[in-house]
């Protein structure tokens, strides 16, 4: 395995982890005024229809590089959902210090729990 095959995995899960932060970030806003925003629901399904398609590509080099593992596939993928909405919403650095390392910590705890029970 060459070190494109890995980079190729990071990018397709960032890229699929991104995307589906869209889809949930305008999916938060489909219903906040009463009303159906068709805008954002059309956003939101975008976002997850690119991000699931990414994944689905991402699972090739995945499988060609052994890692078999529903729980380690998908450990990327989920953090970097969770960073882009947090990106996205443009608030975490107004949260107070505190709450930011615990966020990071709790990001990196699932990860660790994933890995490790993912025999």
């Amino acid at each position: 395995m060459t070190l494109a095959t890995p980079l190729l995995i990071l990018v397709l899960l960032a890229l699929s982890g991104f995307a589906d932060s869209l889809g949930f970030f305008y999916a938060s806003k489909i219903w906040q005024n009463g009303a159906l925003s068709w805008s954002d629901l059309a956003k939101s399904s975008f976002g997850w229809a690119v991000g699931i398609s990414l994944y689905i590509f991402s699972l090739r080099p995945l499988s060609t590089a052994g890692v078999t593992s529903a729980e380690v596939q998908t450990v990327v993928w989920f953090a970097m959902t969770i960073i882009g909405v947090v990106i996205l919403s443009g608030r975490f650095l107004q949260w107070n210090r505190l709450d930011q390392v615990v966020a990071v910590v709790v990001v990196m705890a699932l990860g660790w729990l994933l890995v490790r029970t993912s025999v």
